[in-house]
C-alpha cells in the first residue's frame, strides 16, 4: 500500500531521533490538504473555487484516506453546498495529523515514546522507526526540485504543498527558500498534471496561504 502524501509531510515533520514535531502548526495544515489533494487523485473528492465536494464514497482501500473520506462526506452532507476548503482543514487538521501518525505506526515507519515535560507533563513523540520510506521520498524531492527532473502528479502535488505552507526547511534544512522557491514554484504552477489535479492543486495552495496567514494573525493578535 502507497504511503499517502499525508504521511509524506508527516515524515518530513517529524525529527528522525527525538520524534518531535518541527513546524507542528503549519505541517499540521498541510497534512490535512495532502489528505484531501491525495482523496481528488484517487477520484473520491473534487476541489473547485474554494469548495470542496465528495463525488464518490467508495473506499479506496487506503484506511487512512478513506477514514476522513467518511468524515468529510458526513460532516459536508449536513450543508445546502458544498462547503470551503479551509472550513474543512481547520475543523480536520488536528484529527488528520492524530491519523496520519497512527497510520505511520501501523506501517512501522515510526515507533511512539512517552516523555514528561519538566518532570510533570506527559507527551509523546514518534521517532524513526524505519527510514527507507523517507530517504526516497527526500531523493525525489531532491530530484525534481534540485535537479530538475519531471514530477509525476503526486509529488508535483506534494511540492505545491510544501511550498505554500512555507515548509521548505522540513524538505531542505541546509538550503534557504530563497534558493528553492523559483523551481519550486514552476513545479506548482506547470502542466505536470490534469487539469482537475491542478485545479485542486491550485485551490489547495490558496487554501494552505490563507489557513496559515490567518493562524499567524490569531497568534499575534
Amino acid at each position: 500500500m502507497a504511503v499517502t502524501l499525508g504521511e509524506e509531510i508527516m515524515l518530513l515533520s517529524l525529527d528522525d531521533e527525538s520524534g518531535a514535531a518541527k513546524d507542528r502548526q503549519s505541517a499540521g495544515w498541510a497534512v490535512a490538504g495532502a489528505i484531501l489533494l491525495d482523496l481528488v487523485m484517487a477520484g473520491r473528492v473534487s476541489v473547485d473555487d474554494g469548495r470542496v465536494e465528495v463525488t464518490d464514497r467508495t473506499t479506496t482501500g487506503t484506511p487512512l484516506l478513506d477514514g476522513r473520506l467518511e468524515q468529510l462526506a458526513a460532516w459536508a452532507g449536513r450543508r445546502n453546498k458544498p462547503p470551503k476548503v479551509t472550513d474543512w482543514l481547520t475543523k480536520d487538521h488536528s484529527k488528520a495529523v492524530s491519523a496520519t501518525i497512527d497510520s505511520l505506526r501501523g506501517r512501522g515507519l515510526v515507533a511512539e515514546e512517552q516523555h514528561k515535560v519538566l518532570g510533570l507533563f506527559p507527551v509523546k513523540r514518534y521517532p524513526e522507526a524505519d527510514g527507507s520510506t523517507e530517504r526516497e521520498l527526500r531523493e525525489r524531492l531532491a530530484a525534481v526540485v534540485l535537479h530538475g527532473a519531471t514530477p509525476d502528479d503526486r509529488t508535483a502535488g506534494l511540492v505545491a504543498l510544501i511550498h505554500s505552507a512555507k515548509l521548505h526547511r522540513l524538505a531542505f534544512p541546509d538550503l534557504p527558500r530563497k534558493q528553492l522557491s523559483p523551481r519550486m514554484t514552476e513545479i506548482a504552477d506547470g502542466q505536470w498534471a490534469g487539469e482537475s489535479v491542478r485545479t485542486a492543486i491550485r485551490n489547495m495552495q490558496a487554501a494552505m496561504v490563507a489557513v496559515t496567514v490567518a493562524t499567524s494573525v490569531a497568534v499575534m493578535g
